[in-house]
């Protein structure tokens, strides 16, 4: 048996990293795993998101950890899909000598956190190698392993691995490998477990009954789906992955599954995304809402309201899973990063920014949860007066904006606009459900935001909208002008920053958040970045506003066939190199999708009627 099984079985070398195409996701609602489609598992946390990596080695080299079941056949095929509307993966194998299935899943966690690989021949008789190389800490700590029978135990410190096949493994330079052989018919099992150390070790689950109940339980989640229109199977696969990300628990949504895969390779615009933005959080509901999951905006409204409990003036614009506030940013000096692209960040320093937008983004979806028939609590309106009046005294002062630069507070447009929509939504549920407030302030405060906007957020020899009061640069988060309502779709000034956006900030087909350089510029950061999927999705939207239905039917399908092959969208797209980059897979980009359908959906309707 050679020591070096991963360069047997399909291996990539340390210098070169798996394309982010090639990865689908496994989760049970606490966490998830990437699955490469060579059958690599190169990305795990456990148990939840942000916990230290079990496989660390997509942000670095082999001895960071990772989990390969394959064919040790160098020429086999292979072909994958999830199993209809669920987040059970199914991989298969071609070989000369026969063909076999890997299935891949979480099981919905109960008492464990448990990622199942079953190995089921299909024809003939395939030559299979398992490739076991456990770590914590991110790559750093290496734990000591010890085996009871059919189980294989690993643990350091407050992490413990168990893992329960009855494959014969044997240990070396600090890996755990094995071969086996499965005909037409068998089926072999690996069943990898995680608890506290300090707790009895348990291991093991009943494979069949597990993937029967994880199979049934994303079916029946799937089926709540309220959408009838085009393009529902993309559709629903955002759904799911949108659910994936969601820590059950709390009710909290994260905003991807990993921390800093670069926006530019070899960049240094790597972040820790594996938290809750509010902003975020509040799109990814407002896409459950229209698509009948009022069950989801129920536990994130309570998350919520955990979450930011405490003076106004103190809201993150982030919080951990649970609602921790603490998101210290540091630098792991071990990792290489993907594609050599250092640093590697654990935590987020953006948590302590200033960011306008997020009281009117959350005002937003919870007036629009109300609507759809969320009774009113009393406690939520209370935060939600709260809220505005912190926007009522800080409105005028300059923040970090939307996308978290690093430089200097600006009096970014749309921070301004969106602090408009916090007194505009919070009036207009007052008025719609008779909630209390004090309607003629905050009316008059509303209209002097509109105000100050419209005196100084123009370029009005453009006709357009621009990024900040002290700038002609344009943001493609102006787009959100009119789905907000501060603009009429039919304002020649919403007409004309849309035109003004496609002109300035296309690159290669798909849009850009705004213009950076590799110099660096006034967003206080360097290296260039890819094109941000979200905010093109935001521009199909825009486009079916005014009109544009067959150019943002044209640009959706675009955006569409960027999906991998399983569906899944990181956060950017490199539009010179041809791939997918950020963190992945990204929730953003995801809502993106599911709002862009709706929306398109609704035009073309309105257009045919």
């Amino acid at each position: 048996m050679t020591d070096r099984l991963i360069d047997v079985v399909g291996g990539v070398s340390p210098d070169h990293s798996t394309p982010l195409e090639d990865y689908a996701i496994i989760g049970d609602t606490h966490t998830v795993a990437l699955v490469s489609r060579s059958g690599s598992i190169d990305w795990l946390c456990l148990p939840r998101f942000d916990s230290d990596a079990c496989f660390a080695k997509l942000l670095g080299t082999e001895d960071n950890g990772f989990w390969k079941i394959a064919p040790l056949d160098c020429d086999a095929t292979s072909s994958r899909r999830y199993l209809e509307d669920t987040l059970v993966l199914e991989t298969e194998y071609t070989t000369a000598s026969g063909r076999v299935r890997v299935t891949d899943f979480m099981p919905i966690r109960s008492h464990q956190a448990s990622i199942v690989r079953i190995v089921t021949g299909i024809s003939g008789n395939v030559s299979m190698g398992c490739e076991l190389v456990l770590r914590f800490g991110y790559g750093w700590i290496v734990p000591w392993i010890r085996r009871e029978g059919d189980h294989l135990h690993g643990f350091a410190g407050p992490d413990s691995i168990c893992l329960s096949t009855p494959v014969e493994l044997e240990g070396k330079n600090f890996r755990t490998i094995g071969q086996f052989e499965v005909k037409e018919g068998e089926e072999v099992p690996f069943i990898l477990s995680w608890q506290e150390s300090s707790y009895a070790r348990r291991c093991g689950v009943t494979v069949d009954e597990q993937l029967q109940g994880t199979t049934d339980w994303w079916k029946k989640w799937s089926e709540r789906c309220t959408y009838r229109g085009g393009h529902r199977e993309a559709l629903i696969r955002s759904l799911i992955t949108l659910k994936a990300l969601t820590y059950a628990p709390s009710g909290g949504i994260v905003a991807a599954a990993t921390t800093s895969l670069p926006e530019a390779l070899g960049g240094g615009r790597n972040w820790d995304y594996r938290y809750c933005w509010l902003r975020d959080a509040s799109f990814t509901l407002l896409a459950f809402l229209q698509c009948g999951y009022t069950r989801e905006a129920s536990k994130w409204r309570d998350w919520l309201m955990r979450a930011v409990a405490g003076q106004p003036g103190q809201i993150q614009i982030m919080y951990g899973p649970a609602g921790e506030r603490r998101l210290t940013e540091i630098e792991l000096e071990w990792l290489t990063g993907y594609e050599n692209s250092k640093p590697v960040r654990i935590g987020n320093a953006a948590s302590a920014q200033v960011q306008l937008d997020v009281f009117g983004e959350v005002g937003a979806v919870l007036h629009h949860a109300r609507e759809l028939a969320m009774k009113p609590d009393e406690i939520e309106w209370d935060l939600q007066v709260a809220l505005v009046s912190h926007v009522e005294e800080h409105w005028r002062d300059a923040d970090d904006g939307i996308w978290e630069v690093r430089s200097a507070p600006r009096h970014f447009v749309h921070s301004k606009i969106m602090a408009w929509v916090a007194l505009d939504r919070a009036i207009k549920s007052a008025v719609e459900f008779g909630l209390p407030a004090p309607l003629e302030r905050w009316q008059s405060i509303r209209d002097q935001i509109r105000g100050d906007i419209l005196s100084n957020g123009v370029n009005h020899e453009r006709g357009s909208l621009k990024r900040s009061y002290d700038s002609n640069e344009l943001d493609a988060s102006l787009l959100l002008a009119g789905s907000y309502g501060f603009l009429e779709r039919s304002d020649p000034l919403f007409i004309g920053t849309v035109n003004a956006i496609k002109e300035d900030l296309m690159s290669g087909g798909f849009l850009l958040r705004y213009r950076t350089d590799d110099a660096g510029g006034a967003d206080g950061l360097t290296g260039n970045e890819g094109a941000f999927l979200a905010c093109s999705f935001w521009l199909v939207e825009a486009q079916a506003e005014v009109g544009e239905i067959e150019e943002a039917k044209e640009l959706f399908d675009r955006l569409v066939a960027l999906s991998n092959d399983v569906g899944l969208l990181s956060e950017e797209f490199d539009t010179k190199g041809g791939r997918l980059v950020g963190n992945f897979p990204q929730a953003f980009s995801h809502v993106g999708l599911v709002n862009a359908t709706i929306a398109l959906e609704r035009a073309m309707a309105q257009r045919d009627s």
